[in-house]
């Protein structure tokens, strides 16, 4: 059976499809490209990390995409106490049966919440490296499958805040996207001053189940990218591995993100191809944790939002295929 294209897609699939994209901008009012986004990390079989001050919605939102799939939800609160057999799960004798058994952790689900990731010590991130990018977790010598769909959505403070250990570039790189969600505009804070608390957690049932998710995500993976699209999001990600100012460029792994990024904001938007402007809307999130500046920069010139500003230089520099 030959997978389904973009333009296979049924009517009721699209237009669930699009309520759940309308649900998620009820929840998180005004953000419109940070909700598109967030679908475009499910469909590409991605991770998000979201970054941003604390109060302006990132668990709101995780919260809001995980809940409106019919599929397994669990949310870890990471804290500096936390220990990796907390997320991985721990192997435990059995005096009945005199076995070991093992009793699985919060990871075997379709969608973890790591809230506040950066507040969990190095030894308790790194517990999610392999399950981020093998779909799998290995303890005492035996692997374990996770489940499909399986998506991480990781939230942060910045990392200036007290008590923060900042995600190693090895973590980083596992994440799809790296999203910020802002303050809202006055009248999208007026609309949240005046609802209801009820309305937040108030979600229509089973806009999406995980038979659908899964169809959604294999019909990425045929939505046309031209010769010419490739060439220019190479030349992007070549100019981060050349650039004066980087001492870390992006990786095969970080091309292979903005591909795959690129082809399911394609099928969001209701085309079977990708366009330009759709490698110039992501290579920001995709792209900029992913590289690291020169160690002789000022620590206000390593931050984030200098990596960012960094990636749309080079994308104003890149010539665009016609």
């Amino acid at each position: 059976m030959m997978a389904p294209t973009a333009s296979d897609l049924s009517v009721a699939l699209r237009s669930r499809l699009h309520q759940l994209e309308a649900h998620l901008g009820n929840v998180l009012r005004g953000k419109a490209e940070v909700v598109r986004f967030s679908l475009v990390g499910l469909l590409s079989r991605g991770h998000l990390l979201i970054e941003d001050v604390p109060g302006v919605g990132k668990t709101t939102l995780a919260n809001a995409l995980a809940r409106a799939v019919d599929s397994r939800f669990r949310r870890i609160q990471f804290t500096a106490d936390m220990l990796p057999g907390d997320v991985l799960g721990v192997t435990v004798f059995n005096a009945q049966t005199q076995e070991f058994e093992f009793k699985p952790g919060a990871i075997f689900t379709n969608f973890l919440l790591a809230d506040e990731i950066n507040r969990a010590t190095p030894k308790t991130q790194s517990a999610l490296l392999e399950a981020m990018n093998e779909q799998q977790i290995s303890i005492d010598g035996r692997s374990y499958p996770l489940t499909r769909p399986f998506m991480v959505i990781a939230t942060q403070n910045p990392i200036e805040h007290h008590g923060t250990y900042p995600l190693p570039e090895s973590q980083l790189d596992r994440f799809l996207m790296r999203i910020r969600i802002g303050y809202p505009d006055p009248a999208s804070e007026r609309e949240i001053l005046r609802r209801r608390s009820s309305d937040l957690t108030t979600a229509p049932p089973a806009l999406l189940n995980q038979a659908e998710i899964l169809e959604l995500q294999q019909t990425v993976e045929h939505v046309i990218v031209d010769d010419s699209l490739v060439d220019y999001l190479l030349a992007v990600v070549e100019k981060t591995r050349a650039h004066d100012s980087l001492s870390l460029g992006v990786s095969p792994r970080g091309a292979q993100a903005l591909y795959r990024a690129a082809q399911a904001l394609a099928l969001l938007e209701g085309r079977a191809f990708v366009t330009p402007d759709d490698i110039k809307r992501l290579a920001v999130p995709v792209l900029a944790h992913r590289v690291a500046l020169h160690s002789r920069a000022s620590s206000s010139q390593r931050s984030s939002a200098a990596a960012e500003r960094l990636i749309a230089e080079i994308l104003t520099s890149t010539a665009v295929p016609l």
